[in-house]
């Protein structure tokens, strides 16, 4: 039987010895921790084998740790041997998975200046966001969206720098509004920066996303447009095209708590165990 530990206590210190006890027996531990408390628990864990996947953004950018999305190139093979697996981030999953596999073949220079926007529902915000957001009193406050990371110094912009093999972090204004899980992540990119045609980059969409949690769609809604909430409840991810001539839209649509968190960790954990790769997710 395979034992798994989940760490969701605000910290680890002072961590009680059977709950110690649990994390180093453990086959595999998640640790939904703030970051601090993230590295602290990895720190307990000194050589037990169990497999570690952090949700938080500890670890996201370390050497010594592997990168927790799976359709990227060689990194599925990477997932199934390692013991330190970090889970990545909402925002920067949905970036990536647009950018890397243009920079990796060379149809985008690393030292493309980007700009992406993210519509994110508000349970990414965690438990205090959403009970803001539920509360009746606030919602004539709330019903608007509204741009957060104002600084640029948004915690996902390392990995989103990093696992995309650019030269710089792109320029990036996050949005939450009042529902409560679904994201869409949107690249606007003119076409000249592309080293070949729209074309080009579709095709190696549908060659690198064929499923069964990622795919390439370019399919608007039946409404012509695009909602951000359609993959609430879902673990998968669509990627798409849009627009063409001169200018052109990357979007990435999945569910922030699905793909965008516990879906991803899920799917890591089965590839990490060995297990068929979407055991226990929930795919359209």
């Amino acid at each position: 039987m395979t034992k798994v530990f989940i760490d969701g206590s605000a910290g680890t210190t002072g961590l009680r010895i059977p709950a110690l006890d649990a994390l180093t027996r453990a086959d595999v531990a998640f640790l939904c921790l703030p970051d601090d408390a993230a590295r602290e628990a990895v720190s307990l864990l000194g050589d037990a084998k169990t497999v570690v996947i952090d949700t938080s953004t500890a670890h996201r950018v370390s050497p010594d740790w592997t990168y927790g999305f799976p359709e990227l190139a060689g990194q599925r093979e990477k997932i199934a041997k390692a013991k330190r697996i970090a889970n990545p981030g909402c925002h920067a999953g949905g970036f990536i998975a647009l950018i890397s596999p243009l920079v990796s073949a060379g149809l985008l220079d690393k030292d493309a200046s980007l700009t992406c926007f993210s519509l994110t529902g508000y349970s990414g915000g965690g438990k205090k966001m959403i009970a803001e957001y539920e509360d009746p009193a606030n919602a004539e406050r709330l019903q608007a969206p509204r741009i957060y990371g104002l600084s640029q110094t948004h915690k996902h912009l390392p990995e989103m720098q990093l696992i995309s093999g650019l030269s710089r972090p792109p320029v990036f204004a996050p949005i939450v509004s009042s529902f409560y899980a679904g994201m869409a992540v949107t690249v606007e990119l003119p076409a000249d920066l592309l080293n070949g045609s729209v074309a080009d980059a579709i095709e190696l969409y549908e060659t690198v996303y064929r499923g069964p949690v990622v795919r390439y769609s370019g399919e608007a809604d039946p409404d012509g447009l695009l909602s951000a909430g359609v993959f609430a409840g879902r673990d998968d991810m669509e990627i798409s095209v849009f627009g063409g001539g001169e200018r052109i839209l990357l979007v990435s649509r999945f569910d922030n708590l699905g793909k965008g968190a516990s879906g991803a960790a899920i799917q890591n954990m089965n590839i990490a165990l060995g297990l068929p790769e979407t055991t226990g997710l929930a795919l359209g």
